[in-house]
């Protein structure tokens, strides 16, 4: 991992750490158990069963090394950043305007970012630009599209 900080919100915090439990508690048994058995079924060089749970268990326990660090050095971003009329922050659900459509946005640490649910990372171009504006101030983004200009309707 790099110097950067690791931002998330108590409900991302949340979500990575069930995700740990869940790899540590449930998944890497299984996937050990499944080593074994492959490993007991011979010939080791042919055996893809044992190759491909391997493979998996690779995967897993890098992902747990990751969540760990992710966990050890996260910074929880707290209520207080949310207060509705101020500036954006981490944390900030802002509502926007652009050409007449309005769009909600919760501004989030890049491990919790998810645009597909409105979820965006601080570090993204829509991200940067709303960070410190307040209602009624307008950003511009340069999109694949084109140039997109925002009207800051609302924040909470």
């Amino acid at each position: 991992m790099s110097d950067k900080k690791i931002y998330l919100t108590k409900e991302g915090l949340a979500e990575l750490k069930k995700e740990y439990d869940e790899l540590v508690k449930t998944k890497r048994p299984d996937v050990l158990a499944r080593v074994s058995q492959a490993r007991n079924m011979g010939d080791l060089s042919e055996n893809a069963e044992y190759a491909a749970a391997r493979e998996e268990l690779t995967f897993i326990d890098g992902r747990i090394d990751e969540l760990e660090i992710i966990l050890k050095e996260a910074i929880v971003i707290r209520e207080s950043a949310k207060t509705a009329g101020h500036a954006i922050k981490l944390g900030s659900t802002v509502t926007l305007n652009s050409s007449g459509k309005k769009e909600m946005f919760t501004v989030v640490g890049e491990w919790e970012a998810d645009p597909m649910n409105k979820k965006i990372s601080h570090e993204s171009p829509l991200g940067k630009v709303l960070l410190g504006k307040k209602v009624g101030e307008k950003v511009q983004v340069q999109a694949p599209a084109g140039k997109i200009i925002y009207s800051i309707v609302d924040v909470k």
